[in-house]
């Protein structure tokens, strides 16, 4: 029976195998895209645009320029700092004074014995000038200014002040053998000009007529005692001159001596500006 069977399950197999045929051609395998297919026309490729030239980079003869830009105007300068400007380009004005407070100085002149008297009033443009000047021919009685000096009441007022109660009683000790003092000698009063006669810069208080320099002090015998450098003198009138100089400050808002600067290797420079606080400058 299992023998019969398995004859019938071959003779069915070998059946099978001999009804299938191969088919008479084999499938024809799909064309691979072209390697060169067609490219799109040359007009619709873009265009490099050309490299920038860089300074070490030369541009070929035929090589298209790029077009230049417009280039922004520079930007116009700002104005210039009071340190760099001329008198002219300040448009400075000439400073009012009170009537009150210049009668009050002119008493206070009087009783002290100043000689003076009062001027025109000075406008030389550019904001030199002074409103109500006066004339000093005599700084106390008996003390001659040379030449006479011409500024404001208050300068006048703060040089008798200072004479009278600094710089004849040190005088007395430093150069008693010399006798008193019969003048103050001064190198500048009113002046149009700017600080230290620079082209640029702020007005000098000369030109306000709120200073005085002083080049020296004459006696009734002996020497004058010049102001100059003396930092280093040991002597008397190197004493003298220091001590004056430090109670300058006590009368003016500015003292500058021979130890200041250069400018100032000749005399004192005394001036009456007035600062915010009340601040001296004294040096």
């Amino acid at each position: 029976m299992r023998k019969t069977l398995a004859i019938a399950i071959s003779l069915a197999c070998l059946t099978l195998l001999t009804s299938a045929r191969l088919p008479d051609q084999a499938p024809v395998p799909q064309q691979k895209p072209s390697d060169t297919a067609e490219t799109p026309p040359a007009a619709s490729v873009p265009k490099p645009e050309p490299k920038p030239a860089t300074p070490d980079t030369k541009q070929p003869d035929n090589a298209p320029k790029a077009e230049a830009k417009p280039v922004a105007p520079l930007e116009k300068q700002g104005p210039k700092l009071p340190s760099q400007q001329s008198l002219e380009e300040q448009h400075l004005t000439i400073e009012a004074e009170s009537d009150a407070e210049h009668s009050e100085c002119v008493r206070e002149l009087q009783s002290l014995g100043v000689v003076f008297k009062d001027i025109s009033r000075i406008d030389d443009g550019n904001g030199c000038g002074i409103d109500k000047p006066i004339k000093v021919s005599d700084v106390l009685p008996g003390i001659k200014l040379k030449p006479d000096g011409v500024f404001r009441c208050p300068v006048a007022l703060a040089l008798a002040r200072w004479m009278k109660e600094s710089v004849i009683p040190a005088a007395a000790v430093a150069a008693k053998d010399q006798g008193a003092i019969v003048s103050v000698n001064q190198a500048s009063s009113y002046i149009c000009r700017l600080r230290n006669s620079a082209e640029t810069g702020k007005i000098s208080e000369h030109a306000r007529g709120n200073a005085v320099d002083v080049a020296s002090f004459s006696f009734e015998k002996g020497e004058d005692i010049a102001v100059q450098p003396r930092r280093e003198d040991s002597t008397l009138v190197g004493a003298f001159q220091r001590t004056v100089s430090a109670a300058g400050c006590l009368y003016f808002m500015t003292v500058l001596d021979p130890e200041s600067d250069a400018a100032h290797e000749t005399h004192f420079h005394l001036d009456v500006l007035q600062r915010k606080g009340g601040y001296r400058y004294c040096h």
